[in-house]
């Protein structure tokens, strides 16, 4: 595996970023926490899988050392449970904003169980994520 680029997302507590992809140029992601605590999760967006449109979360600290293994051809996002959290992740190929979408982060028909205490917080973008039904999904 190669990876091409380092990230590093700081997010203040009940901050909700995703769930992101990128329709080509599709990335696999090595996801891990520096500092804080977050909710990861990621969301089967393979059509031809047999767990498309299921999601699985995780719990990623400075404690409890976890990394995620998110591959290519599926959504990822993360709340922060945390004061602050210092998010880092590899990815596979190189962040192309032409052909990032967003999957909506409350979408009933994925129905993640995000461990929210209140509303989340929200970025712009993260604001208008689709459907899985409206999204652009991997064959």
């Amino acid at each position: 595996m190669t990876f091409v680029q380092d990230n590093h997302s700081n997010s203040a507590r009940n901050v909700l970023r995703g769930l992101h992809y990128q329709i080509k140029q599709p990335q696999g992601k090595l996801v891990r926490v520096a500092r804080g605590r977050i909710f990861d999760v990621a969301v089967d967006l393979r059509c031809s899988s047999e767990t498309f449109g299921r999601w699985i979360g995780t719990e990623l600290s400075n404690e409890n050392f976890q990394l995620v293994w998110i591959p290519p051809g599926f959504a990822h996002g993360f709340l922060v449970l945390s004061e602050t959290a210092d998010v880092l992740y590899k990815t596979t190929d190189y962040y192309a904003p032409e052909c990032e979408r967003c999957l909506a982060w409350n979408d009933p028909d994925v129905g993640i169980s995000w461990p929210l205490c209140g509303a989340p917080i929200l970025l712009p973008k993260d604001r208008f994520g689709l459907s899985l039904q409206q999204a652009d999904l991997f064959q």
